[in-house]
């Protein structure tokens, strides 16, 4: 009996960086979850940070909102089939497909990024913890990384560490399709550098 309490602990000890990171995934804010499921920007807060013990109440509109079943919020065991069924996600006008199921350690992800994407030349480069290896599908697309500018083309494939400043774009008038491997990620993304003028 003291080795299941001890299990149901761990489980529930996990919900909250668990929750965090589809949160993270999705690109929303603690505020714009709590008005997507009626759960206060606090509750969500402890609920991340594990202060706060998950309920079914609390889990369901969750899942719903993240668009997970509920067992993957609480890392039930798998029930046999081991099919991904990867849901579109949208962020920033590119599109995510996660091709893993569990959040944390190293995800994957197919990419679309719209044609001409994001419209504008890149000013600030971005840095955040983690490492990147990134083949291209179909299509191209630019990736500026540090003082580098390159255009990688349909099979060539790109692996950095995510602390040097870069930027990615789709310098096509069609779409480009990316497959991404991403290592763990800090929470923020913070503005280091931006690009020297050519």
């Amino acid at each position: 009996m003291e080795n299941m309490t001890e299990e149901l602990e761990e489980v529930l000890h996990a919900v909250g960086p668990r929750l965090r990171l589809l949160r993270q995934q999705r690109g929303a804010t603690l505020a714009e979850l709590a008005e997507e499921t009626g759960i206060s920007v606090s509750t969500l807060s402890r609920l991340e940070a594990g202060q706060r013990r998950p309920t079914l109440e609390l889990l369901l509109p969750l899942a719903r909102a993240h668009q997970v079943p509920l067992d993957e919020l609480v890392d039930a065991p798998p029930t046999g089939d081991p099919r991904i069924r990867p849901r579109r996600i949208e962020r920033h006008g590119a599109i995510y497909m996660p091709l893993t199921r569990r959040p944390g350690g190293l995800q994957a992800y197919k990419i679309i990024y719209p044609p001409n994407w994001p419209g504008t030349e890149p000013e600030d480069l971005r840095t955040h913890e983690g490492y990147d290896w990134i083949y291209v599908l179909q299509g191209r697309l630019r990736l500026v990384l540090g003082e580098h500018d390159f255009v990688l083309e349909a099979g060539e494939v790109a692996e950095f560490d995510t602390r040097t400043p870069h930027w990615m774009g789709n310098p096509e008038p069609r779409p480009t399709e990316v497959l991404g491997l991403f290592g763990p990620q800090g929470e923020r993304m913070h503005v280091r550098a931006r690009p020297r003028p050519a």
